[in-house]
């Protein structure tokens, strides 16, 4: 069984490959319009997808610096710093991957286009 990231029902994520083999069979005679929409629609979850990991990332960040003030309780303000630094870069390298991908969604977006036409 396949693990359930967002909550979702156990049922459906079992189902995905068969809904994946109907959507493949069903775009074959749909119309092109139809076929680029639901590329613009792969995009846009691609989007959705890379923004929940980088709020994901802000969470994960803010329960860690509550762990680092309360659970630690840095005692001078070098250990302080250390935990803030360690943080910020936390913080930095999701922010830069968030960026990295959404660069990337404007020409998968297009290839997708493309493969469509």
């Amino acid at each position: 069984m396949k693990t359930n990231p967002f909550g979702m029902d156990p049922g459906m994520m079992n189902a995905s490959p068969m809904l994946s083999w109907w959507q493949q069979q069903w775009m074959k005679g749909a119309n092109p319009m139809a076929q680029m929409q639901a590329a613009w629609m792969e995009s846009l979850a691609d989007a959705m997808k890379f923004e929940a990991q980088f709020l994901k990332a802000i969470a994960e960040s803010g329960q860690r610096m509550t762990a680092c003030l309360n659970d630690e309780q840095p005692s001078t303000p070098e250990e302080m710093h250390a935990c803030y630094q360690k943080l910020v870069k936390q913080m930095t390298d999701a922010h830069q991957e968030r960026m990295e991908q959404a660069t990337q969604l404007s020409h998968d977006f297009r290839k997708r286009l493309w493969e469509e036409i």
